[in-house]
């Protein structure tokens, strides 16, 4: 049942990205050109995310366990140190270059876009190096 409520949240979710624009890396781009012909499309699209979010959050910190039955998995963590800012700074230059982010790219993968294949090979690519580096840093700390 897991893998099957997965499944059709991730369907909904890329339909989501379809019916909305924001697997169109210009529409994206046109919400990151502030000095341009700026498209507010994707401000509402995150506003109306929040909004449609809300209560399940509020929900899920109520409860340790998931309608599945399965343990709830909020993050623990609320500080912000050295390496969120980095990975954030990271996330959005390559947001702002590409026009795409992770759940986009899966869309534009499924259609058989090539900037998609590009796009999840240097995010794998990137995955890899963080854990190589992780690996490392911990073996320097033992």
């Amino acid at each position: 049942m897991t893998r099957i409520s997965a499944f059709i949240a991730g369907l909904l979710f890329g339909m989501g990205l379809l019916l909305s624009g924001m697997a169109n890396p210009t529409k994206v781009l046109g919400f990151l050109d502030l000095a341009g012909q700026w498209d507010p499309s994707l401000a509402l699209v995150m506003a109306g995310a929040i909004g449609v979010a809300l209560l399940p959050m509020a929900w899920a910190r109520r409860h340790a366990v998931s309608l599945l039955g399965g343990a709830m998995q909020l993050p623990a963590r609320r500080d912000i140190d050295r390496r969120l800012v980095g990975g954030s700074l990271i996330f959005g230059i390559g947001w702002g270059l590409a026009g795409v982010c992770p759940g986009p790219a899966l869309v534009l993968l499924a259609g058989g876009f090539w900037q998609g294949w590009l796009f999840v090979a240097a995010m794998l690519a990137g995955m890899a190096l963080f854990n190589g580096l992780e690996v490392l840093s911990k073996r320097r700390q033992a």
